[in-house]
């Protein structure tokens, strides 16, 4: 089994940054992809960033050059940079990670983390 526990949501004026962390534990074998995605209310959830274990990297067309994913695989941690903060990107942001354990390959999901905008 594993876990995702995700830090570093807030409230932030428009135009501002933060930054968003993810961490993976338990019996990890390995982990492929690792990303973020995003559900404002009332909306579905939404890919924002995912990165693989090489080191590509993917963006939703909504936050392209203005969000930036990067992953630490020695620590199983993920990280979401978010600059030029707009008022839409309000969201519960969830990490999700595709996790191999003794069980197989399970994706997991984090608790999510809210993330407001104000404009």
């Amino acid at each position: 089994q594993a876990q995702l526990v995700e830090s570093g949501g807030g409230f932030v004026p428009a135009g501002g940054s933060l930054t968003l962390s993810c961490a993976a534990s338990g019996s990890i074998a390995s982990i492929n992809g690792m990303g973020w995605y995003r559900q404002a209310p009332g909306k579905q959830r939404e890919l924002v960033a995912a990165t693989t274990a090489g080191g590509e990297s993917f963006y939703g067309d909504s936050v392209k050059g203005r969000f930036t994913i990067s992953r630490d695989n020695a620590k199983n941690t993920v990280w979401l940079q978010m600059d030029s903060l707009k008022a839409e990107d309000t969201a519960i942001y969830y990490c999700n990670a595709h996790i191999k354990t003794s069980s197989g390959t399970t994706s997991y999901w984090g608790q999510g983390t809210q993330v407001t905008v104000s404009s």
